[in-house]
Parts: C-alpha cells; sequence; structure tokens
C-alpha cells in the first residue's frame, strides 16, 4: 500500500474511533456504489450523518477541510442521495467535515459539525 494511503485509512480509522467515542452509531465506512463514495456514514440523535475525512501529515500548505471544494461537495450530496434511497431512509442528513492532522497513530483531530449545506442544483 503506497504511504498516501496508508495516511489516509489511519486518518479514516482515527475519525470512525473518535465518532464512536463521541457516541455516534457508524452505519458504514468507505460506502461505495458505482464510482460513489462516502468515507463515513453514521447515527446520532435520529440523524444521518455523512463525514468526509481529510488526513494530511501536516497542514503548512493549506487546512484539510480546503480540499472539500464545490465539486467534491457536489459529489458528496449525490453519493448521499443514493446511499438514502438505496437504504430507505427518512431522517434529516448533516454533512460533516473530519480533519486528522499528523503521522504514526498521533492525530489531531477536528470535527466540523454542518460543514456545508447541499447545494440546490
Amino acid at each position: 500500500m503506497a504511504i498516501h494511503n496508508k495516511l489516509g485509512k489511519n486518518g479514516e480509522d482515527a475519525a470512525a474511533a473518535y465518532l464512536e467515542s463521541k457516541g455516534y452509531t457508524l452505519r458504514h465506512r468507505n460506502w461505495r456504489k458505482n464510482r460513489l463514495e462516502l468515507d463515513i456514514v453514521a447515527e446520532k440523535d435520529h440523524e444521518l450523518i455523512v463525514a468526509e475525512v481529510k488526513t494530511r501529515t501536516n497542514n503548512l500548505y493549506k487546512e484539510p477541510q480546503e480540499a472539500v471544494d464545490k465539486q467534491k461537495i457536489r459529489h458528496l450530496v449525490i453519493a448521499a442521495d443514493a446511499y438514502i434511497k438505496h437504504f430507505r431512509i427518512d431522517a434529516p442528513v448533516r454533512f460533516d467535515i473530519i480533519t486528522v492532522v499528523g503521522q504514526n497513530g498521533k492525530f489531531h483531530i477536528e470535527h466540523i459539525e454542518n460543514a456545508f449545506y447541499p447545494p440546490l442544483f
């Protein structure tokens, strides 16, 4: 596995553990349908949470959440819509970003709730 892929997997593992420690119930990790993917889908307080995880070794260049641009948001909303239809979910949906910065398991995690709202297409 390439180093950046291993870092990403470790970051997602850390983000999932963080959410569980905060009382979230994980539904799926790396859910895929065709070309659509969601990093983490969780539930808490009768709400569906779609969390995009961004892992970096440092934030010297830019903050990890800055990688979630309009195109990425559009892709996440389409994937979330497919997920909701596939599992026939009738619950409010929230989009979060979880940033994981560090390496070798020593991560600083920031959870940005309601990081964005779905745009109207």
